[in-house]
């Protein structure tokens, strides 16, 4: 794995790059050799941040974590990426098995309560947005958490959104201006 490794407000000296490398190190058994691992420590007052950003098939794998101690930054950093990898694969294995001791009608009820007058838009976010195959942007929504992802679709160069269906498969919206 390749380290870029940056400081801002801090000198990041040989024993930081050594620990750095060796905890985040650990994370070789998921990547390819050629995986860059950019790393960005950050001191402001007390507060002692690392970011790591691991870019893999287009997507990202990220995580940020502050303390008050550089080397437990670090060490909070590699278990939260490390878990974030783990549950991503156990979703992967767990769409193949069964439901667990849920009823299926449990699982089938689409009652849904709502009430239209309550609308209300209360954020708005915004972000870059690059082409991607819709396979890609189902990984990249599981990395993230999210139910849904928007993406520019890479095959037909339209803005498309990937969502988690209720049985754990995908689902794949694209426009239609008829």
């Amino acid at each position: 794995m390749n380290f870029i490794i940056s400081g801002k407000n801090i000198d990041v000296t040989q024993g930081l790059r050594d620990t750095i490398e060796s905890k985040l190190g650990k994370l070789e058994r998921y990547f390819t050799p050629d995986t860059e691992i950019i790393v960005t420590l950050t001191v402001e007052h007390d507060r002692q941040k690392i970011e790591v950003t691991i870019p893999v098939k287009g997507n990202i794998i990220r995580s940020e974590q502050v303390s008050s101690d550089m080397y437990v930054s670090i060490d909070l950093v590699e278990e939260v990426i490390e878990r974030q990898l783990r549950k991503y694969k156990n979703k992967l294995v767990a769409r193949s098995q069964g439901t667990g001791n849920f009823k299926q009608e449990f699982l089938d009820d689409e009652d849904i309560d709502s009430d239209d007058s309550d609308i209300k838009i209360v954020r708005t976010k915004r972000f870059g947005i690059k082409p991607m195959y819709p396979e890609d942007a189902c990984i990249q929504m599981e990395l993230l958490g999210h139910a849904f992802y928007v993406f520019f679709n890479a095959e037909t160069e339209e803005v498309n959104v990937v969502y988690k269906r209720k049985d754990g498969s995908f689902g794949l919206i694209e426009p239609d201006f008829a």
